[in-house]
């Protein structure tokens, strides 16, 4: 097993040259060690190399001793879902989630969906998988089948959905992840859904695009279908379904950010005065949006194990992340992608606005977009940024944000690579651009 599969919120390499059976075992055994769990929920996603990586996890689990429940084939989501509503103590799901085919993982949870990344038992597992000094069990753990777990998860999100109103024709790319498995949601309302799939049969090659939803490119044939079906919303899985874009009636990609004001402003009808958590890279008007709704907004860093965290110490009742995640209250301050769409939808219905309408109200500033650049020296160009910008406020919650009348900025530094990652945002496009150009500069020399 190769030490670099360990990532900040979750397991992910090649498979088999990075990651294979004997790690998932491996991983299996620490992760009870190090927990103490006396049972874990395990499920997969549909990659070919997935049921070996589960063979190999639950033998570990065993091995040490601690008890399996199986739900099989699943989205994160549901996993997150399993783990409050499934009396156990650990969950583990089997999946790489958007990356291609060759790649493998594991996302890691204790009860009440509560993360495990760094931080918080990553960095210890990843210590005793590699070592590999178990010793041995006289006492196996044993394995039970969880039946008609994934109904129980559909069921409960369904009732959410509000009936009655007028119906909507909505497309839905699927991208031949695990998002499938939701599709009976959009069955049971016929009288208020017309659903049109897309790349609905689970296939782990993706053969027909990517599925990460935060890539543009993916979303191409999605826009397309949406205009020429003349369809009131355009949804986009990701590759375990923890993840979710939108695309208006008009065929425009809707920006991640904007989701987060916009569902903020249905669940505030529930929790009035409640605290909301944004990715520091959103928009501004995020925050304004969401604070005429009558809510509180809070900043919070990049990463889904962090930003549950900090839901937790906050007490806030629903975050968004630029990337797509969306964490809710009803699972227990999880992902649950079908659940944001739900939401989405009565917004819609409730408001009479189409989707084109909704996001023009956010639309009061100019963003850049992240922009990605290979640095050589992270330090050194973070603390002549700060030097340069010394007279804006200086938020240092994840990387350096710093705010003036009429701009801001963050740059936050790659977990993974020799990156710095750049979000601008200004007042007028020509000042954005002006800034954006001014900026990179520094970053890039």
């Amino acid at each position: 097993m190769d030490p670099k599969i360990f990532k900040a919120y979750d397991i992910r390499g090649l498979y088999p040259t990075e990651i294979d059976k004997d790690a998932a075992y491996a991983i299996g055994r620490a992760l009870v060690v190090h927990t103490g769990a006396k049972k874990v929920i395990v499920g997969f996603d549909m990659r070919e190399s997935s049921v070996e990586m589960e063979a190999g996890l639950i033998s570990g689990i065993t091995d040490e001793g601690a008890d399996v429940v199986k739900i099989g084939l699943s989205t994160t989501p549901m996993l997150y879902f399993a783990s409050w509503q499934i009396e156990a103590d650990t969950a583990v799901m089997i999946t790489a989630s958007h990356n291609p085919a060759q790649y493998n993982g594991m996302k890691f949870c204790r009860t009440n969906a509560v993360p495990i990344g760094e931080g918080s038992g990553m960095e210890e597992i990843k210590e005793l998988a590699l070592a590999g000094n178990f010793s041995e069990n006289e006492k196996k753990g044993q394995v039970t089948e969880e039946a008609d777990f994934l109904k129980k998860y559909l069921d409960y999100m369904a009732q959410f959905f509000v009936t009655g109103q007028a119906k909507k024709k909505v497309v839905i790319d699927f991208a031949n992840g695990m998002g499938i498995l939701d599709k009976e949601i959009f069955k049971m309302f016929p009288a208020e859904l017309e659903a049109v799939y897309m790349y609905d049969t689970l296939d782990g090659n993706f053969p027909n695009h990517e599925a990460n939803p935060i890539k543009t490119e993916t979303l191409s044939a999605l826009q397309e279908k949406v205009v020429t079906e003349r369809a009131d919303l355009g949804i986009a899985y990701d590759g375990d379904a923890d993840r979710v874009g939108f695309v208006t009636e008009e065929g425009e990609i809707v920006s991640m950010d904007y989701l987060i004001a916009l569902l903020a402003k249905e669940v505030l009808k529930k929790n009035p005065g409640g605290l909301v958590l944004m990715d520091l890279r959103s928009s501004n008007a995020v925050k304004e949006v969401i604070e005429e709704a009558g809510g509180r907004v809070n900043r919070c860093r990049v990463g889904h194990s962090l930003i549950k965290k900090q839901m937790r110490e906050q007490g806030a009742i629903f975050a968004g992340e630029l990337s797509g995640h969306y964490f809710f209250e009803e699972n227990s301050k999880a992902e649950m992608t079908t659940f944001a769409v739900i939401t989405l939808l009565n917004l819609m219905n409730e408001t009479g606005k189409k989707m084109s309408e909704l996001i023009a109200e956010l639309k009061r500033y100019f963003h850049s977009g992240e922009i990605n650049s290979d640095v050589a020296d992270k330090d050194v160009i973070m603390q002549k940024l700060k030097e340069t910008y010394k007279d804006g406020k200086l938020d240092e919650l994840d990387g350096i944000r710093i705010d003036f009348p009429d701009w801001w900025f963050n740059v936050r530094a790659s977990n993974t690579e020799p990156k710095l990652r750049l979000n601008l945002e200004a007042k007028t496009k020509e000042l954005m651009e002006e800034k954006r150009d001014e900026v990179m500069g520094i970053i890039r020399g």
